[in-house]
């Protein structure tokens, strides 16, 4: 049986933690949306301002809609705010908007580790395209305990490694995103040391995101391992 009780677990965890991260960000977002900066820039403001301060004049700002939308397109070179950031001036909405210019910044120096994650984009969307299918051909012809199946399951283990891989690289670049951005307000004299620290808070939540991702991908990946008996033999 493929979907046994210890696969509901790994799966269970995965949410938990996917939940859990999800609720301290929007919490923290909101609590922090209500402190107002002694600035009273918006985030589009303090977003262009910053793309200024480091000679970046090749980024447009967008508004776009949702909660939590916010994102750098370094295709377009576009640095897409949501409505809740783009025309705040609280705490969270500098937090978020340095954020996102943290990403611009990046590309703009050719950070190693964002032009290794773009690229490895359609590998990531790729792998997790077909990884399940093949995971699942591998299982119904022996796993590890036959030639073919054991072909197919190092195969499968490998596309959807390649999601972990997309998940792991995530990391440092959302780190190094925030530790710019909190840096870059600081230094642009954007916010006071207390505004300083919300914007710190909502950013760390946000982090737990990307951690929580790929706690989720590297389990379902050993889970999955396991299962075909490529860790610890085949379990029926």
């Amino acid at each position: 049986m493929i979907f046994d009780p210890f696969y509901l677990l790994v799966i269970g965890i995965g949410m938990a933690l996917s939940l859990y991260a999800s609720s301290i960000t929007k919490g923290r977002f909101r609590k922090y949306s209500q402190y107002t900066t002694r600035s009273r820039m918006t985030g589009a403001q303090v977003a262009q301002g910053i793309l200024e301060d480091n000679n970046i004049r090749d980024v447009r700002i967008e508004c776009v809609g949702g909660e939590l939308t916010d994102h750098y397109d370094p295709r377009t070179k576009t640095l897409r705010l949501s409505q809740s950031v783009h025309d705040s001036n609280s705490m969270a909405a500098f937090g978020v908007a340095a954020h996102e210019v943290g990403h611009a910044i990046q590309h703009a120096k050719s950070y190693t580790m964002l032009s290794f994650r773009s690229a490895w984009v359609p590998v990531a969307n790729l792998g997790g395209g077909l990884s399940m299918i093949v995971i699942m051909l591998s299982f119904f012809l022996g796993g590890a305990q036959s030639a073919t199946g054991m072909s197919l399951s190092l195969l499968g283990v490998l596309l959807f490694g390649c999601t972990t891989v997309f998940t792991l690289v995530t990391l440092p670049v959302e780190f190094d995103a925030s530790s710019r951005a909190l840096k870059c307000l600081q230094k642009g004299n954007y916010v006071t040391e207390k505004e300083l620290d919300g914007a710190r808070k909502v950013l760390n939540a946000a982090a737990m995101t990307y951690v929580a991702a790929f706690v989720t991908s590297l389990i379902t990946l050993l889970y999955w391992m396991f299962r075909l008996g490529l860790l610890g033999g085949r379990r029926d």
